[in-house]
Order: C-alpha cells, then sequence, then structure tokens
C-alpha cells in the first residue's frame, strides 16, 4: 500500500516558512482539488494520478520518495 506524507509535508513547510499553510492553500497553489488532497491525507489507500504527484513535488520541492511511501501489506494465509 502507498502511504503519503502530505500532512507531514505541510508541517514541515509551515515550520520552515514559520506561517500556517492550510490544504486550501495547497489546493489554490497547485490547482488540485481539495478534496482530493484530504482524501490523500485521510483515506488509507487512496490512488492519485501522476499528474497531482508531480504537482505536489514541485509546489514542496521534494522527491517523490518524500512525499509517499511503500508499506507491504500482510496477506493472511
Amino acid at each position: 500500500m502507498i502511504r503519503f506524507r502530505l500532512q507531514e509535508l505541510i508541517t514541515d513547510k509551515s515550520f520552515k516558512e514559520n506561517r500556517r499553510i492550510t490544504i486550501g492553500e495547497v489546493a489554490a497553489e497547485t490547482g488540485i482539488n481539495r478534496m482530493t488532497l484530504s482524501k490523500m491525507i485521510n483515506h488509507k489507500g487512496y490512488s492519485t494520478v501522476t499528474d497531482n504527484l508531480d504537482k505536489l513535488c514541485s509546489y514542496f520541492d521534494c522527491e517523490l520518495v518524500e512525499l509517499a511511501e511503500y508499506l507491504p501489506v500482510k496477506q493472511d494465509d
């Protein structure tokens, strides 16, 4: 499963810039729908398009590995 680290990136950027950054601001700056960003933060296993990943990496000035991480899912035998 892929887990998005969007909330962590927002927190880090807020700290670095010494101001509060909202999902609404990220949505306005990236052109990604606010609901999509909310789902990326709150819904386990949410899937999005690569264009959104590109926009977020550009906005946060980060590599893809900083935006998302792979978590193995245990398979029941």
